[in-house]
């Protein structure tokens, strides 16, 4: 499966790959129409093969209180630090860099509600950069599990990445593993998470973005009833937000 907002980026590179193609039959010198031709397939494939979007399923136990992987790629850094923005406290964050040979599809990490979702513009610091949470381009989504633990989850633009796309607003309910949006070519993705969150992951690990369990939420207090299950997808184009036009 290709992601749905790769269709005018792979639209754009099938033109050029074309044009590299026809181009080269004017070419009488192999020397020249082979790198051609090879950029023009090379081109494709790789376009291709970034926007793919797998089918992910969550493990039948990290259905109701596990939180899994946002994103694809490698854990950089887990660490503490105090979360002012929605967590408002302690927090536990764990950072995941996605290169640009990853799935860039992102999911979100456990059941709830979004209280809060905003897109804040900023610097394009390499992704892996201490500052990079706080200073790239980001989206940020504060999500309310139903047992009243709150993750705080935000979707980070590198160097390379200069595009974020997501579908998510305030009010939605949500489902663990859910499919919601996309940052383009290399990018990174913080999880931040209370104390009271049992983690299940290490600096250096590597991680599925919705089957890779992080961590499990204390449930002791928890009512399954005070959230309602999700739509099965959540594609409105009417509500899909982007960090350009």
């Amino acid at each position: 499966m290709i992601a749905r907002e790769g269709y005018t980026i792979i639209a754009l590179v099938m033109g050029l790959a074309l044009a590299l193609t026809v181009g080269s039959l004017w070419v009488d010198s192999w020397l020249v129409r082979g790198p051609m031709l090879a950029l023009a397939a090379g081109g494709l494939a790789f376009t291709l093969y970034f926007f793919r979007d797998p089918e992910r399923t969550p493990p039948p136990d990290a259905l109701e209180a596990g939180i899994v992987a946002p994103a694809d790629g490698r854990v950089v850094e887990v660490a503490d630090e105090e979360e002012p923005l929605y967590l408002d406290g302690p927090a536990r964050r764990i950072s995941i860099f996605l290169s640009p040979l990853d799935v860039h599809v992102n999911r979100v990490p456990a059941r709830g509600v979004i209280e809060h979702a905003e897109y804040r513009p900023g610097d394009y610091l390499v992704a892996w950069h201490p500052k990079a949470s706080e200073k790239n381009e980001r989206s940020e989504f504060g999500l309310q599990h139903p047992s009243g633990t709150m993750l705080l989850f935000k979707q980070i633009a590198g160097a390379v990445a200069r595009r974020i796309e997501y579908d998510l607003q305030e009010g939605d309910t949500v489902e663990t593993g859910q499919r919601f949006g996309i940052v383009k070519f290399g990018s990174r993705m913080d999880l931040l998470v209370p104390p009271s969150v049992e983690l299940r992951v290490e600096e250096g690990q590597t991680v599925r973005a919705g089957t890779t369990v992080l961590g499990r939420i204390p449930t002791t207090d928890a009512d399954p009833s005070q959230v309602p299950k999700a739509p099965s997808a959540s594609t409105d184009a009417s509500a899909r937000r982007s960090s350009t036009p």
